[in-house]
């Protein structure tokens, strides 16, 4: 799963993404490293993990990840191929969902691209650049869905609905992902692929000075707020500067930082568990003196494809699933005393995965 990084020059972009392909080599708990000179591998932060291997002390501590790409700046005109627009929109099409970063501090040595700070102008300036390219592409599939309906073709009406309700809500202003669509229309667009269909987090970039303040005291924060709220979106409050500083420190310097400065825990820790639930990600458990690991699945993943995501044959083969909530597994100190409880559930092929279980699975092929 990716989540793109999109945001106007000098908006500390590049600042946030820097945090996040610098902080491999110093952080040793939750890894990051660039694969690629715009892309980079982050750990999800799980607590649960931590304990697991304290019980286990395994060879090997592997957790879940996301995938961050550093896409392209934008420029006005971008859906009509001006600057890197081309560039710009190809990316977004590739990723899942988009993390936008909104300029909310004042510096006058980090002259702004339009001449002053105006979080709300700025958002509208990228979010009118993605309905424009998205007009085009729902033009296209609209009138030929209207075609192929005047042929007979009638698998063709909800597609053709679907078009010109999305259609007339871009062209009011609005991302596609508020339009008012029933589960088949959805369906019908799914694969049009447009950009602001996807699920998108806010971040907030912060001054320094502004550091543990209410968030709702920042004036340059508010309309940031009103925006996501009305679309939905998810809004994170974050100093990218101090986020590259710390990204740099060892462990223990940076919790000690962290507590020093009020804050608790690192705004990328919080940008990447938020960005792993917008996407409808959780995950389940596998823990000995092997390896303790978190393994990434989509909400609502039955068992044997949970199993497949370990091995193709552990999929092919299950045989069921063998479950004890973390709660109960770090209360008892093992699964022996878990199973000696009767703790451990024995799940079959229909079983719904949840956050947090802690699995061995049982299979045959």
């Amino acid at each position: 799963m990716k989540l793109g990084v999109v945001g106007l020059p000098n908006v500390g972009k590049s600042t946030l993404f820097n945090a996040i392909t610098c902080a491999g080599a110093q952080a040793a708990n939750y890894p990051f490293c660039t694969i690629e000179p715009n892309t980079g591998i982050v750990a999800v932060p799980d607590k649960r993990l931590d304990v697991l291997a304290e019980m286990y002390h395994p060879e090997k501590y592997t957790p879940a990840t996301l995938e961050f790409v550093d896409i392209a700046g934008l420029v006005k005109g971008a859906s009509h191929g001006e600057g890197l627009g081309n560039k710009f929109l190809s990316h977004i099409r590739e990723v899942d969902a988009i993390v936008h970063v909104v300029r909310c501090f004042e510096d006058e040595n980090v002259i702004h691209v339009d001449g002053s700070v105006d979080p709300a102008r700025d958002i509208d300036v990228i979010n009118t650049e993605l309905i424009l390219a998205d007009i085009e592409t729902v033009t296209k599939r609209a009138e030929k869905a209207a075609v192929m309906l005047k042929k007979g073709e009638k698998k063709y009406a909800v597609e053709a609905e679907a078009g010109k309700i999305v259609l007339e809500h871009l062209n009011a202003g609005k991302p596609a992902r508020t339009a008012p669509l029933d589960e088949d229309q959805l369906a019908a667009v799914h694969d049009w692929f447009l950009l602001t269909m996807k699920k998108v987090i806010y971040a907030a970039n912060i001054g320094e000075a502004d550091l543990g303040k209410d968030e709702d005291s920042i004036e340059l924060v508010r309309p940031v707020k009103e925006i996501a709220a009305a679309e939905g979106a998810e809004v994170l409050v974050i100093c990218a500067q101090v986020e590259e500083d710390i990204s740099q420190m060892e462990p223990d310097e940076k919790q000690m930082f962290l507590d020093d400065m009020g804050i608790g825990e690192s705004g990328l820790d919080r940008l990447v568990v938020l960005g792993y639930r917008l996407l409808g990600l959780i995950s389940y458990l596998t823990a000995g003196p092997k390896e303790v690991r978190a393994w990434t699945i989509e909400n609502g993943t039955k068992a044997p494809q949970a199993a497949g995501k370990i091995h193709s044959d552990f999929e092919r083969g299950f045989i069921r699933a063998e479950i004890v909530p973390y709660d109960d597994l770090v209360r008892e100190g093992s699964m022996a005393a878990c199973r000696e409880k009767g703790l451990i559930r024995s799940e079959g092929k229909d079983y719904v995965m949840k956050d947090g279980d802690v699995t061995l699975f049982r299979f045959n092929v």
